[in-house]
């Protein structure tokens, strides 16, 4: 049999393997009704079941003060705090206010970096979830082109 025959029989069989497998594990449950909410608190509340998170000056949010284009505001998260779960980004003013959330896996290191879209001038806000609770830290990011329709 040559390469190229081997190659499409074992792409065909990874294929089917896939096929077979229970979607949840092919990828992480997407938090749609999350992402949906239109003000923070529901945001927060909806992804964690609770929209209180204790300040933590355990963590890192490095943003621009001033972002002259809302449509890509660079945004970086790391914590010192044990037994993180997840990190998330919400913009308090956006419409959709929650704008990422990265689950990190055990034994990785609880540090991520994105770009989002800032609708107008308001606060973001680092959510990380450990083992033991929630904890936060928010910059003010003053936005003068927007990147949310503005």
């Amino acid at each position: 049999m040559d390469v190229g025959k081997r190659l499409l029989l074992k792409g065909g069989v990874a294929l089917t393997v896939l096929a077979a497998l229970p979607r949840t594990l092919l990828a992480a449950t997407w938090p749609e009704k999350a992402f949906a909410a239109t003000e923070a608190d529901a945001a927060m509340s909806t992804l964690f079941g609770t929209n209180q998170a204790a300040p933590s000056d355990q963590i890192t949010l490095k943003v621009p003060a001033i972002a002259e284009n809302g449509a890509v505001v660079p945004v970086t998260i790391s914590t010192t705090l044990g037994n993180v779960e997840s990190i998330s980004i919400v913009v308090e003013n956006n419409p959709r206010p929650l704008a990422a959330s990265f689950e990190i896996p055990t034994g990785t290191l609880p540090n991520v970096s994105s770009r989002i879209k800032m609708g107008e001038t308001s606060d973001v806000i680092a959510v990380v979830k450990t083992d033991t609770g929630l904890y936060r830290t928010s910059r003010q990011v003053k936005v003068t082109i927007g990147g949310c329709g503005g």
